[in-house]
């Protein structure tokens, strides 16, 4: 019997993504705000390839990464925002949907740069000089797993673990829609590259600070659900974060409680940002694409897991969003 191989979708996108990497050196990596499992793990996988092919890099974000991912290798290289820090003429932007995902970087941009997009949102505009988007990856760490290899790179461990990270989170622990065969035998590959699977699923998926379960214990005593009970939300304010000795990093899953109710469909999470908008998650099971509900507000993602942002106060902002799923769950039923 012949051994299957995960082969990529758009090749030629890999190809051209792979030479503008090998063809060019002194890289600026950027990822989106707030940055996920995936956009940290493809983030510091790419760091690893651009070491591996001796180019020089940095990696800069707006704000710390999550301590939970601290067992990234390459985790402490991630610069934030310095002020000595030039412009970059050559940048590779990983899961970010549009480039006002790392608007907080700009300024580390060049005004004419080489950008290499490489990215899984269906709502990416396929901005960049290079561009591979493939919206039917699980993660864009699937995609950076083939821009490795078609460079040539060997698979070691601390590679592995990075793109091992980025797939997990990104599939829910491979619970999501999106787990495919390609993504098992992408895992199975990784770990047979010296990835340790229950110490990266404890650390990115498991681990709970206590003062994220205060916040989670506040967010429940305000959770709705629709009268048919299938669209369940919750909201956390600043007040609550305070309450609880909470950061924003603490958020992160809450809008899961929402979704994993079993009558329903689509999971909100409202969040009281710093400036006063609302940052809002949104997550679907099966039927709802929430990326089409996040857009109507300027925000976009995945069809079962997307954010955007309001402007406040939380209570209309609420009911806004609530209206928008409203229709989208009555479209739907037609």
């Amino acid at each position: 019997m012949a051994t299957w191989e995960p082969r990529p979708r758009g090749a030629d996108q890999l190809a051209q993504v792979a030479s503008a990497i090998a063809a060019a050196d002194d890289w600026l990596i950027v990822t989106h705000e707030r940055p996920d499992g995936d956009a940290i793990g493809s983030s510091l996988a790419m760091a690893h390839i651009l070491h591996g092919l001796g180019k020089r890099w940095a990696f800069v974000v707006s704000e710390p990464l999550p301590v939970r991912f601290s067992y990234l290798p390459l985790f402490s290289s991630a610069v934030i925002a310095p002020n000595e820090l030039r412009a970059y003429h050559n940048v590779i932007a990983l899961d970010c949907a549009d480039p006002s995902r790392f608007e907080a970087v700009h300024a580390y941009v060049g005004a004419q740069a080489n950008i290499v997009n490489i990215d899984h949102h269906r709502t990416n505009p396929r901005y960049g000089a290079a561009v591979w988007v493939d919206e039917n990856a699980a993660a864009t760490c699937e995609l950076v797993y083939h821009v490795a290899h078609q460079l040539g790179l060997p698979m070691g461990t601390d590679l592995a673990t990075c793109l091992y990270t980025g797939i997990l989170t990104d599939t829910g622990g491979f619970a999501q829609p999106n787990t495919s065969r390609e993504v098992h035998q992408i895992a199975a590959e990784l770990i047979g590259a010296g990835v340790a699977p229950y110490d990266v699923a404890e650390r990115a998926l498991e681990a709970r600070t206590r003062p994220q379960m205060e916040l989670l214990k506040l967010a429940l005593a305000n959770l709705t659900v629709s009268e048919d009970g299938r669209v369940a939300s919750l909201y956390v304010t600043r007040a609550m974060l305070q309450q609880a000795g909470a950061d924003e990093d603490d958020v992160e899953g809450l809008v899961t409680f929402a979704r994993s109710i079993d009558t329903v469909e689509v999971g909100l999470l409202f969040r009281e940002a710093p400036d006063g908008r609302i940052k809002v998650s949104l997550r679907s099971k099966r039927r709802v694409d929430v990326s089409r509900i996040a857009q109507m507000f300027g925000g976009g993602g995945h069809e079962r897991a997307s954010g955007c942002t309001l402007d406040g106060p939380l209570e209309a902002a609420m009911q806004a969003v609530m209206q928008a799923v409203g229709s989208a769950m009555a479209g739907e039923a037609r």
